[in-house]
């Protein structure tokens, strides 16, 4: 998030000083690290979140829409950067990765088909695929079948215009241009605490992690992009607008393999349904993960409790955000959500024997030997006032700004980074109104769409999808150009 805001700052205002403070020795080690999340690339085309039943069973695509709307924006630009050299080969954190939906039981196969009959007519879902045939199912995803029952109904869906993101050799890269450009990004260095001085300017209170000497410095505008961090820097800004919200972290984990046998078999993104009272972050998921070049599988996500909001935070995080303005829309939204509660109670006890049997339900023949538990980043759910139930749970990701446009952060969860150029969009909107007219030009030449709505016209979501596509190295012929080699070997 941050990497893309100091990104889209520098272009529109190259003069601007920008210095980033990060608490590790390296930036994107959090939520963005890759192996602290799934890579997806958010853009509905598997996550059944997205597109939840109705009370009477009806369904709309809007949600889905959405999302899908404000990652093609992440696509344009990254693919902008490519082509005017930000970014380098697009290899280093972007692969073409199928997404699909994968589930079983009459009830889950029925649901399936109307989600994908709506889906299919939606011009940026163009292409989608549906079968409950095993022979195809097998053939776009192998490990899925063998070992399962016959007599089982299953079904699936499937995209090949998804994608596995590298969030955190995609943070890295862009911060280095920012260096490259003149920002300050400073490493191992935590912020302490925002205060707001008589001339309306954020004094910074900083300290170094190694030999903990204090600092400070005063910015015009302050960004906190920390992660589950937020929530702390943001109460002790004190602002009105972070008043009444509070976090419930979980903890993520995930059985990993990097066997080659394994993990040539399978080659995609496959999403199922949640568990009963299991938050829209813990929908199971069998994905391929590309890192650093290397191929692996993950399995999970396995949800469990942690006070800390930070992986590498403190077992005092919680508690240490806990004010009066939030805890009754802590209680009440805790009251209404006892089913996440046991939920997560169940998952923090499970066996790895219940793990596996997860998997299985996924992958039939899984062998135990193949696959180790990895502990993945926390994610805090947010938690706020609300004015008919004292308090809710909030699923997604959260903006807050301060009224004068000089501070914002995030709060929240997926989709999170997939849709991090369009968030900063918001905040950019939001915080900066005096310069939106003057860069409406410039962010339209980043991203051609800003403004208007893909979905609405189906020669434009074709045309974007496929030069993002070729930018991105994502086609076929944008893989034989950047792979000559590699490509040529696979083609059928």
């Amino acid at each position: 998030m941050s990497a893309t805001l100091g990104a889209l700052l520098n272009r529109l205002e190259p003069s601007w000083s920008i210095e980033v403070f990060e608490r590790l020795p390296e930036v994107g080690q959090e939520s963005s690290n890759p192996w602290n999340n799934a890579g997806t690339g958010h853009a509905a085309l598997c996550e059944l979140n997205y597109m939840p039943e109705g009370p009477n069973g009806e369904l709309s695509t809007a949600k889905a829409v959405d999302i899908n709307e404000q990652f093609q924006l992440s696509r344009q630009l990254w693919a902008s950067f490519v082509e005017d050299g930000t970014l380098p080969e697009p290899s280093a954190f972007i692969a073409a990765t199928p997404h699909m939906t994968f589930v079983w039981g009459e009830a889950n196969v029925d649901y399936l088909r109307r989600r994908w009959e709506l889906l299919k007519d939606e011009p940026l879902f163009e292409g989608i695929e549906y079968s409950e045939d095993a022979e195809v199912i097998r053939a776009w995803a192998p490990t899925l079948i063998p070992g399962r029952a016959k007599s089982q109904p299953i079904a699936a869906t499937r995209s090949t215009d998804g994608t596995d993101v590298d969030f955190g050799a995609l943070t890295r890269l862009l911060f280095g241009r920012l260096r490259e450009a003149g920002a300050k990004v400073h490493t191992n260095v935590a912020v302490k605490g925002l205060r707001r001085e008589a001339d309306g300017t954020w004094r910074i209170k900083l300290r170094r992690e190694i030999g903990q000497t204090p600092g400070d410095v005063h910015a015009r505008f302050v960004f906190v992009g920390a992660g589950g961090g937020a929530l702390k820097l943001l109460q002790q800004s004190r602002i009105p607008e972070a008043k009444g919200f509070a976090g419930f972290p979980i903890t993520g984990a995930f059985l990993r393999t990097d066997d080659p046998e394994v993990v040539a078999r399978h080659t995609a993104k496959v999403y199922g349904k949640a568990s009963v009272g299991a938050p829209p972050m813990s929908v199971p998921h069998l994905d391929t993960r590309v890192v650093d070049g290397e191929t692996s599988l993950l399995f999970g996500p396995y949800a469990g409790f942690s006070p800390k909001y930070l992986k590498t935070g403190s077992y005092t995080d919680m508690f240490e955000t806990i004010k009066g303005h939030n805890l009754y829309p802590m209680i009440r939204a805790g009251l209404a959500n006892l089913p996440l509660v046991s939920y997560l109670a169940g998952e923090v006890f499970a066996s790895r024997q219940k793990r596996l049997d997860a998997l299985r339900e996924f992958m039939p023949n899984a062998r135990d030997e193949d696959w180790r538990l990895i502990t993945a980043g926390q994610r805090v759910q947010v938690m706020k006032k609300d004015p008919e139930k004292g308090g809710v749970l909030q699923f997604g990701t959260e903006v807050v700004t301060g009224a004068d446009g000089t501070i914002a952060g995030l709060l929240g969860a997926s989709p999170g980074a997939s849709t991090a150029v369009h968030i900063m969009l918001t905040i950019l909107g939001r915080c900066f109104p005096e310069h939106m007219p003057r860069w409406e030009d410039t962010i339209r030449e980043l991203i051609p769409s800003y403004g208007t709505k893909l979905n609405a016209d189906r020669d434009a979501a074709r045309a974007s999808i496929a030069h993002t596509a070729r930018a991105l190295g994502l086609s076929d012929e944008a893989a034989r150009e950047i792979h000559p080699a590699a490509a040529g070997a696979a083609s059928p």
